[in-house]
């Protein structure tokens, strides 16, 4: 009888430590870093590469390890059950229940699973083989218990396709979060980071300069004016057109001009400024800031001419247009200086019409959504449904605006109060 009882006691003894390797496995698998975990298997690491390779499949993983801790939990739970009946009787049912789950909970759940929270790198290294093995075995069972849950989830309407791309980027964008609260970090590198996850979310339409506000060359003026014009940009490539601004002949390089001004000594004005405009770069206005930046590496290009779905002219859009939306404004010593915006005394703001939205919401940790317009201005119009006359104050998303100045159809400048918790710079 005691022999019986001390290999009953070992036998659950060693269920626990199996019930207890697997849920730590379970937990150390799901809460690993699959970004370490790739680069150490770039390094040669074959544990990190088994450990992708299971992470691959995590439905597949998930039922066969809780396959398994159900069979070694229930079996040492029916052990004790049958040991305590043995000496206690009826009662020894209540004595195993209570034992075997507080045995359960701490030593095969709480513990293994705290200890792979704090340690889930080195926890699915060192278990991969392991449990990559146990897939093996168990892999038909696993297969046969997925289609029974696939089917179950069919049949209640919640078996939704997985988008993985979404969530790997949710997941990025919830690290940078963490990242920059936990380190203490200033928006500015948050902003940075998530710079670069928008830029496929983002149409050149948004950030572009609008046509309105080009500079922009007359093809038809003396050389020495076209001259004096490049020489008194802020800008190196100004658009050129002919007859009609709507029609963009080419780009003209600051660079080219001087080029040609240097080369020999002819009068200003015997020099042929068509022959040495550049061809014109014609872009859709839906094409995303990814694509786009590409495009420019690729043509070795810094400026294109965006058009609508009819092949107007909307605007124009620069590879520094593009670099501003994840590092923020770039300016040199010949850039204008334009202040969009100015902070007021009262807490409100003194916003000029033509400034993005996204630019301000960056800025000031703002929401104003940016579907419908990209400008401050459009934003107001397009809520407001109509051409606000000047003095005229509308409620949107919680925030006040109020019409300070307006050019014919334009709103020009704009007063915002934002709601108090966001008032703050």
């Amino acid at each position: 009888m005691e022999t019986a009882l001390i290999i009953i006691l070992v036998s659950i003894f060693l269920l626990l430590t199996i019930s207890a390797v697997l849920s730590g496995s379970e937990t150390a698998l799901t809460a690993t870093s699959r970004a370490r975990m790739h680069q150490l298997k770039r390094k040669g690491n074959r544990r990190a590469r088994m450990v992708e390779k299971l992470t691959d499949r995590k439905e597949h993983l998930l039922s066969t390890i809780l396959l398994g801790n159900n069979l070694v939990n229930i079996l040492a739970s029916a052990l004790a059950t049958s040991a305590l009946i043995g000496i206690f009787g009826d009662a020894g049912v209540a004595y195993a229940t209570a034992i075997m789950t507080l045995l359960i909970l701490v030593f095969a759940e709480i513990l293994p699973k705290t200890y792979a929270i704090r340690h889930a790198d080195r926890a699915a290294l060192a278990l991969a083989p392991l449990i990559g093995g146990l897939v093996f075995v168990f892999g038909p069972i696993s297969t046969v218990l997925q289609a029974i849950v696939r089917l179950i989830l069919r049949m209640i309407g919640a078996a939704g396709p997985q988008n993985l791309a979404s969530a790997a980027e949710d997941e990025i964008r919830g690290a940078i979060d963490l990242y920059a609260k936990e380190e203490g970090r200033g928006e500015g590198e948050k902003d940075m980071l998530g710079g670069v996850l928008d830029l496929a979310h983002v149409d050149v339409s948004e950030i572009m300069v609008h046509r309105q506000n080009m500079r922009m060359i007359d093809i038809s003026q003396t050389p020495s004016q076209i001259i004096a014009q490049v020489l008194d940009s802020p800008y190196t490539r100004i658009p050129v057109w002919r007859d009609e601004q709507e029609n963009i002949i080419g780009v003209l390089h600051a660079k080219d001009v001087l080029r040609a001004v240097s080369d020999g000594e002819r009068d200003v004005d015997s020099i042929d400024i068509s022959s040495i405009v550049g061809e014109p770069w014609f872009v859709p206005e839906t094409t995303s800031l990814a694509d786009q930046l590409r495009a420019f590496r690729l043509r070795k290009s810094h400026l294109a001419l965006v058009v609508d779905e009819y092949g107007a002219l909307m605007g124009l859009v620069t590879m520094e247009d593009i670099l501003e939306e994840i590092v923020g404004d770039i300016s040199d010593e010949y850039d204008l200086t334009d202040a969009l915006v100015r902070a007021l005394a009262d807490g409100s703001f003194s916003v000029e019409g033509p400034a993005t939205i996204r630019d301000l919401n960056r800025r000031f940790d703002w929401t104003l959504p940016d579907e419908e317009a990209a400008t401050i201005a459009g934003l107001v119009m397009y809520e407001a449904r109509v051409i606000p006359e000047v003095g005229q104050v509308f409620t949107f998303h919680g925030f006040r605006f109020e019409v300070v100045r307006r050019t014919r159809t334009q709103i020009t400048n704009l007063r915002i109060t934002p709601p108090a918790k966001t008032g703050a710079i």
